[in-house]
């Protein structure tokens, strides 16, 4: 099925529909920052092609499901993880309960819904949420959580592909509950074997646990190899 295309202020771009396949990544705009392809649906495979092709979905409410796919791209090597003092001393001293997969729903949702700063709404739609609970269902969605007195307080979830795994969404309601999360799941992928990890876009927190930007053909010559079963 060939594409059909939106005329946008910077291009245009592919309208995907059914089975129609997504357009080379070489086809996304510079601006905004990697956009892809709009349309077509959540199922999970699609998800899997997309991340696999290193593209990810990112919309908001009302809105259609559009596709992303930034250069440069804001990465993890497991092995470059840096953990400030005052956070080891957390980790050494917390009363956090670290649990795997034991919440996922409660996790995404808390991500939905933990207001943020600087932030006037989420790309966590109500569509997401089902979606990416099939994709944990189908074993590639998981997620790492900080409970404190049996509450959940804070965690983190992405999507594994073989040794590849993509960073989405964290969430706090108590100092240092996400971060402490976060380093929990590193060292799990680690002990998987994982590569890298697929941050999408740069920020303050990420880069100060050690994330750095990569150009994209850098990110795919390593995604390909990593998402090999």
């Amino acid at each position: 099925m060939s594409h059909t295309y939106y005329q946008l202020p910077h291009g245009r771009i592919a309208n995907i529909e059914g089975d129609c396949a997504f357009p080379p990544l070489s086809a996304a705009l510079a601006e905004p920052n990697g956009l892809l392809a709009i349309g077509g649906d959540l199922s999970v495979a699609r998800l899997l092609s997309a991340y696999q092709q290193g593209i990810f979905p990112w919309f908001s409410e009302g809105e259609p499901v559009m596709w992303w796919s930034p250069n440069p791209r804001m990465v993890l090597f497991p092995n470059e993880l840096k953990i400030s003092n005052s956070l080891k001393k957390t980790l050494k001293n917390s009363s956090f309960e670290i649990r795997f997969n034991s919440a996922f729903h409660q996790v995404i949702s808390a991500c939905r819904h933990t207001a943020r700063a600087g932030q006037p709404g989420t790309w966590i739609t109500s569509d997401i949420i089902e979606a990416y609970c099939s994709l944990h269902q189908a074993g590639y969605a998981i997620s790492m959580e900080s409970w404190l007195n049996n509450q959940l307080v804070g965690g983190c979830y992405g999507i594994k592909i073989g040794r590849m795994f993509y960073g989405e969404s964290m969430f706090h309601h108590v100092t240092d509950a996400s971060k402490v999360a976060l380093v929990h799941l590193v060292k799990y992928l680690q002990s998987q074997g994982v590569g890298l990890i697929d941050c999408q876009m740069k920020t303050p927190l990420l880069a100060s646990f050690g994330g750095r930007e990569i150009p994209r053909d850098k990110l795919m010559q390593q995604l390909l190899k990593l998402i090999e079963f």
